[in-house]
């Protein structure tokens, strides 16, 4: 799984499911992380306009370009829909934050897994040393 994250970090277009302009939200933290070390970020979250002056949008099918990595920071209860529209939309890799990654969504990813998408579990945050 370690290369798997190293492999995701290298890709620079990346979508944060769950984007929040709440500034203790580790959604933000993320969201903002990302563009701090250059990613080219979206926010998705339906309850939101903009976050930091960036456009949000509501849904991942509304993104402007499909991002290389959708990093999902929500419940998994609302996870499972997002991640099967990530996966008929061609998203190949998706992140899943703590807290984001319940069995059902494993059921899911054991499946599409023999069809090329990867995925990690993990904390962004940590990742690029923050």
């Amino acid at each position: 799984m370690e290369n798997a994250k190293c492999e995701m970090l290298k890709l620079k277009r990346w979508a944060v499911v769950g984007a929040s302009a709440d500034e203790s939200r580790y959604s933000y933290k993320i969201f903002n992380l990302l563009l701090e070390h250059g990613y080219e970020v979206y926010g998705v979250n339906p309850n939101y306009e903009k976050i930091d002056g960036k456009k949000c949008y509501p849904e991942v099918s509304s993104l402007p370009a499909l991002p290389e990595v959708l990093c999902m920071v929500i419940n998994p209860r609302l996870g499972k829909k997002i991640v099967e529209d990530a996966i008929r939309l061609g998203i190949k890799n998706l992140w899943f934050q703590p807290g984001s990654y319940n069995e059902e969504i494993e059921e899911i990813m054991k499946l599409v897994g023999k069809n090329g998408v990867k995925y990690v579990k993990g904390c962004v945050l940590l990742e690029l040393g923050n």
